[in-house]
């Protein structure tokens, strides 16, 4: 996610520290496939928020007509729906900002606040449309123009629909955490817009108190959705990683040619882009520039097998007898 200017000077810096440990090493490649992604994230963003801008208009010009309070609360959602995509589209430009002394990791987990901001938009959305639907069984009013509202339903839905499935195929191939919410923000629109036939069909039955219930219905539709969401951004947060990565890891350093044994291995999210601190065992008559060569493998070999890992610091130990530990004058700091 960094910018391709000065990727010739982090990739002579990378060089230059291979010569010391603990060692880290940024591929070109990976770079240029973090900044397509974010590129893809803008462009997805872009796109949805002009098919679900103008789906939430229509909607809202037979809201005007109908009154349809079921159609309200899944135009509210589809006008929230849209405006998740700018808080994302600045996290995705922040993103591509080159690390700093002071942020020295980049600017990857701006990608994490845009899901936060995403929550709340979700929220409120709930919110507004529950309150509505209970105003509105306190007090019912007969709806008007049952077959528009009826069409505007289809028309959400297909909208939304189409926009999920978009947004959750690039946000699962970039590993964007908060892409993927979104997409699971627009499909839970996607049903919710076909709730509204339900309100519309009693309606037209004569039971006008079906369109506020559908309301109510619609509001916990999206609580669940704000679960959801909340859940996959909490778990960014805490730096929280699938157990199947950490075990991949291990398998590919367990095949370096050199690596003795495996010690503990730290992955973690920077927006969609992963990185890892490992430790490794190597033999301990090696020469330093033999143990180099080793953890220089070990760290090549996971950039470039582990699925979108950026950068990767690997630490290499001396094995010895049992009950060795070569890290015994750090206990008192641990």
């Amino acid at each position: 996610m960094q910018q391709g200017q000065g990727g010739g000077l982090r990739r002579l810096l990378a060089k230059v520290g291979h010569l010391v440990t603990p060692h880290s090493h940024d591929s070109a490649d990976k770079t240029d496939t973090a900044l397509e992604s974010s590129s893809r994230g803008m462009r997805v963003l872009a796109i949805s928020f002009a098919v679900l801008v103008v789906t939430a208009i229509v909607q809202a010009a037979i809201v005007a007509v109908s009154g349809s309070v079921a159609l309200l609360g899944d135009t509210l959602h589809n006008f929230a729906d849209a405006l998740t995509a700018v808080p994302l589209a600045i996290a995705f430009s922040l993103g591509r900002r080159a690390a700093t002394r002071r942020f020295t990791y980049g600017y990857g987990r701006a990608e994490d606040l845009a899901g936060v901001v995403i929550v709340a938009l979700i929220a409120a959305s709930a919110g507004l449309a529950g309150y509505e639907a209970v105003k509105r069984l306190i007090n019912p009013e007969d709806m008007q123009a049952l077959g528009l509202v009826a069409a505007a339903g289809v028309v959400g839905f297909i909208g939304n629909e189409w926009v999920a499935r978009y947004r959750i195929k690039v946000g699962r191939e970039i590993g964007s955490a908060a892409l993927v919410a979104d997409g699971l923000h627009a499909r839970t629109d996607g049903f919710t817009s076909l709730a509204v036939l339900l309100g519309a069909g009693g309606a037209a039955l004569g039971f006008p108190l079906a369109d506020p219930i559908v309301g109510l219905l619609i509001t916990v539709a999206i609580c669940f959705v704000l679960r959801d969401a909340a859940r996959e951004i909490y778990h960014r947060l805490m730096d929280a990683v699938d157990p199947k990565l950490v075990a991949q890891a291990e398998h590919i350093l367990a095949q370096v040619p050199g690596v003795e044994r495996v010690g503990s291995i730290r992955l973690r999210w920077l927006g969609h882009v992963l990185r890892a601190e490992v430790d490794i065992v190597v033999r301990h008559d090696l020469s330093l520039l033999q143990a180099h060569a080793v953890s220089v493998e070990a760290e090549h070999r996971l950039i470039h097998d582990l699925p979108r890992l950026r950068a990767a610091t690997v630490h290499a130990d001396p094995d010895g007898p049992a009950g060795t530990d070569h890290h015994a004058v750090l206990l008192t700091h641990r």
